[in-house]
């Protein structure tokens, strides 16, 4: 048994309380034993000597020292009309010891009388003084061997020690069971909560949810969350801020070439009034808008804060319908302002999804992440002006469910794979920064799941998320 321990520490209190409440019942009870003994010997030798007084006659020794073996005595005196009278005797084997008058004992004398007596383990003579029943004179005196009497309190005190122990054994079980139910279990549960948490901080699924019945834990629980929920929101925070200060040197020297080049695109417009004006006002405008993007698109990831899945039960395939609907609606909208023309070969979309496959995840945001994937899917197989296809393609299994979503384009640039899911690294097209598959991976990392990349080249690329069915395991 671990002491240091909160289990230990209450087993040792419930075990030490068992025993002194034991002391506390057994040293009353084997005093009382031993008056009780008492008592029933004084009634024995008064029995016989009333025996004998109601004959008025002598009687043999041999029938005498029966009746004094019966009773368990030595002698017998008994007092009557103030006359004092030794109505049976024999020899003393020695002195008498001691004398017990027990006509109006206190506890404490009792008490001590017994104890005295379990500690003394010789043989002695003992005078024991008491009152008669049923007023059959003053008083009786009895001389008797300690022997006899020490062993009957011993086995009794024995006896009962055994059925308190049984008792008292069994209250200590119900005890400790009950504090590892309600005390100890919901601490370990805490401490089981914050061990997964500090081996996954931005996991938002390793978040307690108070759910204690006692208050005193659930308060704990309650502002455990609380400071959970903070740590996972500044460590994104910091992070975020970290990678933006390691980009902000790329930004700076992108974004100065960028403009260096409309500046010199906006003094040919300022200075020439040649036809050719025509064809780099488009360029000059295809300029700006990369820079405008870029400072957006770096803005906007220095300051997000996402907020932890609010997780909902829902039919994948009306998610993946929707997002398949607005990227179709994207491409027509881009055909619609470049022309026949121009327009790219169309891109078919294809599914493979289980009728009335239903997931635990937020909507939301699994929205975002299959937009970026498939966006980035189109966007791929449009640069190439052939045709090709997306399929989407779902499924679940005993600890979760997982989610495809492959192309037949060009496949990932060999630069690309290093840091494909680094902001700012991992742009899989020119001009893009890298942040669409970095907040893909990163929503699916508070759902405790991953996003994958499965292959990728010149037939086509496909990643895989996968989504937990239920939180991490935490044990208590």
């Amino acid at each position: 048994m671990n002491f240091n321990t909160l289990s230990g520490r209450f087993a040792a209190l419930t075990i030490l309380f068992v025993v002194l409440a034991e002391a506390a019942i057994l040293i009353p009870s084997v005093s009382n034993h031993r008056r009780d003994y008492l008592d029933s010997r004084l009634e024995r030798a008064q029995i016989a000597s009333l025996a004998l007084l109601a004959t008025d006659e002598s009687i043999a020794s041999d029938l005498e020292s029966e009746l004094l073996e019966t009773a368990g005595v030595y002698n017998v005196v008994l007092r009557r009309d103030d006359i004092r009278r030794l109505v049976l005797s024999s020899p003393l084997p020695a002195p008498i010891n001691a004398t017990y008058d027990l006509r109006d004992p206190s506890f404490v004398a009792l008490t001590r009388d017994a104890l005295r007596l379990l500690v003394q383990p010789q043989n002695q003579i003992i005078r024991v003084i008491g009152a008669p029943v049923l007023q059959a004179g003053q008083l009786i005196e009895i001389t008797m061997d300690s022997a006899p009497m020490r062993a009957e309190m011993i086995d009794f005190g024995l006896r009962l020690l055994a059925v308190s122990a049984a008792f008292s054994i069994l209250t200590a079980l119900l005890l400790n069971l009950a504090a590892q139910r309600l005390i100890v279990q919901p601490i370990r549960r805490v401490i089981g909560h914050m061990i997964a948490y500090a081996n996954a901080p931005d996991d938002a699924r390793r978040i307690i949810e108070p759910a204690a019945s006692m208050a005193e834990v659930r308060a704990a629980e309650t502002a455990l969350a609380a400071m959970q929920r903070t740590v996972t929101s500044s460590l994104k925070q910091r992070e975020r801020l970290a990678q933006l200060g390691q980009a902000v040197a790329k930004i700076s020297h992108d974004l100065r070439n960028v403009l260096s080049t409309s500046q010199i695109l906006a003094d040919r417009l300022e200075g020439s009034a040649d036809p050719g004006v025509r064809r780099t006002a488009p360029k000059l405008v295809g300029s700006i808008s990369r820079a405008v993007n870029l400072c957006e698109t770096t803005l906007a990831f220095g300051k997000a804060e996402e907020a932890p899945p609010q997780l909902s039960l829902f039919n994948l395939s009306t998610l993946v319908g929707d997002v398949i609907e607005a990227e179709r609606l994207a491409t027509e909208s881009r055909d619609s302002r470049e022309g026949a023309g121009d327009k790219p070969e169309a891109v078919e979309f294809l599914t493979d999804l289980p009728a009335g496959l239903t997931i635990r995840a937020d909507r939301e945001q699994l929205y975002r992440v299959l937009t970026n994937l498939v966006r980035n899917a189109r966007q791929a197989i449009e640069a190439t002006r052939r045709p090709g296809t997306i399929e989407i393609g779902a499924g679940e299994n005993e600890t979760g469910w997982w989610l495809r979503v492959g192309d037949t384009g060009p496949g990932l640039p060999e630069k690309a794979l290093a840091n494909l899911f680094q902001p700012f690294t991992g742009g899989i097209r020119k001009g893009g920064t890298g942040l669409g598959l970095a907040i893909a991976a990163d929503l699916m990392r508070g759902h405790g799941g991953t996003l994958d990349l499965v292959r990728t080249g010149g037939d086509g690329t496909e990643f895989c998320l996968n989504l937990p069915r239920h939180p991490h395991a935490i044990h208590g």
